[in-house]
């Protein structure tokens, strides 16, 4: 497994997944949402579930994750051909991506769990991506959820947080 911030060329053949999770409130309701793109570039499938359980918006990107490898594995395509993963959560792509540091003691098993599904593959990459190109993945947690999509924002302009009083 390896970890990229750059844009790379996809190797050929690469099934692609953008992964996003959600928590309402955060902790809260978890939204999954995942994007599944086979190796001639068209869209294969789509996850959009909520979980029956409450937790954290870390977790549930994880959770997004594992289930469209699960979803992989279960079209055999785990041994088979190279995976590149895009998220936009720094946390999933830095634990998962290199040498694993010392992740949030709450999510140190699912960790644990991801890395062995992500070893069931031939070859993944990791990538980490700006929040507004997984939109589509954003948009399928969110949705699980009973949520609208976020407004898009221009590249360059961040959202302005809210003051607490």
């Amino acid at each position: 497994m390896t970890a990229a911030r750059a844009a790379a060329p996809l190797s050929p053949g690469t099934w692609v997944i953008h992964c996003d999770g959600s928590a309402w409130p955060n902790p809260g309701r978890m939204g999954l949402g995942a994007v599944l793109t086979g190796p001639d570039g068209t869209l294969q499938h789509q996850i959009s579930e909520a979980t029956t359980f409450t937790g954290c918006n870390n977790e549930a990107e994880l959770r997004a994750l594992m289930l469209a490898l699960q979803w992989l594995a279960q079209q055999g395509i785990a041994t088979s051909t190279p995976v590149h993963v895009f998220s936009d959560n720094s946390v999933l792509v830095e634990q998962l991506g290199g040498p694993p540091t010392a992740p949030i003691a709450r999510l140190a098993v699912l960790f644990d769990e991801a890395r062995r599904a992500l070893q069931a593959f031939h070859h993944v990459r990791l990538q980490w991506i700006p929040r507004h190109r997984n939109g589509a993945a954003d948009t399928l947690a969110r949705a699980a959820l009973g949520l609208a999509p976020k407004a898009a924002l221009p590249p360059g302009h961040r959202e302005k947080k809210k003051k607490r009083r």
